[in-house]
């Protein structure tokens, strides 16, 4: 689908990285209007934003006046994104104040906005900065959170303009749920955990799995698309870090416990989509276990690791939903049905596995199964697709079935 997207770039040194963005929205068939500000200017010039995008950049409202370009660019757009987006650019869009192009476009805008900030930690961090944020989300605007990582000369931490292609990837979410869809995470913190953890045996080899943590990343980048503060545990995966999302890196099934019942604690839903090791070895070799000469192959014990996703279900709170899944062989259905009454979870999503499915491919096929009895066949499509609808059955069993109000605490 082609739509009309205006890119806004604000006054900093992330700027360059918006040319890469500006390139992977025009080569996805999307007409772009680049409307830069005037200090964005002194970082890329017009005539870079003109021949990546194809049309005229759109600098004041002076330009072109009859067209009345600072009400026409908005009312016209089906998608704006601002990257980056500075703190300043953030107090003026959270006041509502119009001195230049791409502030006045941004009151006129009726289509969803996706907002990138990049700024010094500091600045992020200040609680001026916060309520500003506070006060666009509620709005139903779609501020992501950013980066951490090297910011402008020696400084690290957060506040990094994330990655183009990861930005991207949230505005084509976006997209494909529909030009007037709603922001209906907006408001909401959900806890997701992706890929496969390991479990030591020596120095050198590990117990682990095939999980590549591509649909755990799929569900926070739909997440992030409808306006969730996104908390994405990850283990073991080789996957860019999804935009907006706080990750937490972590390796074992007993990190990967720890860190999701600390992060679930106040969270509106958690999905559980990480494939952790059921077994572990009972003992760790400090040192790398030899061949025999005889050729026989050590004995390794293992013992059980702890059921994260039942441990859980016993600790949510009533208004928390729990989303678990089953890569299961067999009688996928049936083994689903049990897992969900033995993890007190509303929804598991049942992937029947084996060669050349799930593990590490792009699409994926499921039964989404609710505590409700209710049962939803999604055939084979994209993992972000997949995502998009089971967010949609987790939205429907909030409380209230909407999202909620943000206020400084919930960022």
């Amino acid at each position: 689908m082609s739509a009309r997207i205006i890119l806004g770039v604000g006054g900093g040194i992330a700027a360059y990285k918006a040319c890469e963005l500006l390139r992977l929205l025009t080569e996805s068939g999307h007409a772009v209007r680049v409307v830069p500000t005037a200090a964005a200017l002194r970082f890329v010039g017009a005539p870079t934003w003109a021949a990546l995008s194809g049309h005229p950049v759109a600098e004041d409202v002076w330009t072109d006046v009859h067209e009345v370009p600072h009400v026409r660019l908005g009312q016209q757009a089906d998608l704006v994104v601002v990257a980056p987006a500075t703190a300043d650019l953030l107090a003026k869009a959270a006041q509502g104040l119009a001195d230049d192009l791409l502030t006045n476009t941004l009151l006129t805008a009726r289509c969803p906005v996706l907002l990138a900030p990049a700024m010094h930690t500091e600045m992020w961090e200040h609680p001026a900065t916060s309520a500003n944020v506070a006060t666009l989300r509620a709005r139903g605007v779609r501020v992501i959170e950013p980066a951490v990582g090297r910011l402008t000369g020696a400084d690290t931490g957060k506040g990094r303009l994330p990655d183009p292609a990861e930005i991207f990837a949230v505005a084509r979410r976006a997209l494909a749920r529909g030009l007037g869809a709603p922001a209906d995470l907006t408001g909401r913190h959900v806890v997701i955990t992706a890929g496969g953890t390991r479990e030591p045996l020596d120095p050198v080899r590990f117990l682990g799995n095939r999980s590549s943590g591509k649909q755990g990343y799929a569900f926070a980048r739909s997440a992030v698309a409808r306006g969730a503060r996104v908390t994405l545990i990850s283990a073991n995966v080789t996957l860019p870090d999804p935009a907006g999302a706080d990750l937490v890196r972590v390796g074992s099934t007993a990190e990967l416990r720890e860190a999701t019942l600390t992060a679930a604690v106040g969270a509106d839903a958690v999905v559980m989509a990480a494939a952790p090791a059921d077994f572990r070895p009972a003992t760790y070799s400090t040192g790398k276990i030899k061949k025999s000469d005889d050729g026989v192959a050590p004995t390794i014990d293992l013992v059980t690791n702890p059921d994260i996703a039942a441990e859980l279900g016993q600790r949510r709170r009533p208004e928390q939903v729990l989303v678990v899944f089953a890569a299961e062989t067999g009688d996928a259905e049936a083994n689903g049905r049990a897992k969900l009454a033995r993890k007190r979870a509303d929804l598991i999503v049942i992937n029947e596995v084996g060669p050349d499915k799930v593990f590490g491919a792009e699409t994926n096929a499921a039964t989404v199964i609710g505590a409700d009895g209710s049962v939803n066949r999604m055939p084979e499509r994209s993992k972000e697709d997949l995502a998009d609808d089971v967010w949609d059955l987790v939205v429907a069993r909030f409380p209230d079935g909407t999202s909620r109000p943000l206020d400084d605490g919930n960022r």
